[in-house]
């Protein structure tokens, strides 16, 4: 594992970003956003980030970091800062089969190569929570290229870390997350940086489930 890449600073930034606005932390969530723009996210990239949050830790947290956001591009105005804008996402096809669309990226995120032919429980019980989660979140969000599933993946983690008691949901994410390509080692890089800069509470959260997926992909 020592010789495996670790997170760059873009990386670590989606990260910080995600857990304080998970948490509300208005304050070290600016201090975050200055960080990521300094690390070269756009400000589109923060942007996504910070709507991405609202399928997870709900609408009011992602609009409290979008307010901070916008302060802190006015501040960083102010002071002759001209950040990126960075670039749009790609028009959705207007013909988009959401549901199938979301169906077969839930799967790639589960390492399947065949969308399962039987239904799980809880999408036997609630079918419009499962709608919801093929056609808005694996699609209408995850369709958006300005981020990868990749960073879309540590964004959740994150969240989900510092969220608490997400448990489920937080596992299947960590497998997704090294099913689209981060390493054992990114993964417990991304444990040491809520551990240095968010907090041990919301380091061990992820610690435990790391430590449970990698057991079962053993």
């Amino acid at each position: 594992m020592g010789n495996e890449p670790l997170l760059d600073a873009r990386q670590q930034s989606i990260v910080t970003i995600s857990a304080f606005t998970t948490i509300g932390d208005i304050a070290r969530l600016k201090s975050a956003l200055h960080q990521g723009l300094d690390a070269g996210l756009t400000v589109n990239e923060i942007k996504e980030v910070l709507v991405q949050m609202y399928a997870y830790a709900g609408f009011p947290r992602s609009l409290g970091g979008i307010w901070a956001f916008m302060g802190v591009l006015d501040e960083r105005k102010a002071q002759g800062i001209h950040d990126e804008i960075g670039r749009d996402a790609s028009p959705i096809p207007v013909d988009l089969d959401r549901d199938a669309y979301g169906e077969r990226v839930r799967a790639d995120l589960a390492g399947l190569k065949e969308i399962p032919s039987t239904k799980a429980p809880y999408q036997e019980f609630s079918p419009i929570i499962d709608t919801f989660l093929k056609e808005h979140l694996f699609a209408d969000i995850f369709a958006r290229d300005i981020l990868t599933h990749q960073e879309r993946e540590l964004a959740t983690i994150a969240c989900l870390a510092s969220l608490g008691r997400a448990e489920g949901p937080l596992s299947f994410h960590i497998h997704a997350a090294m099913n689209t390509g981060l390493s054992e080692g990114q993964l417990h890089d991304v444990i040491k940086v809520l551990r240095d800069r968010v907090g041990t509470q919301e380091a061990q959260a992820a610690d435990d489930v790391l430590a449970g997926v990698l057991a079962e992909r053993d």
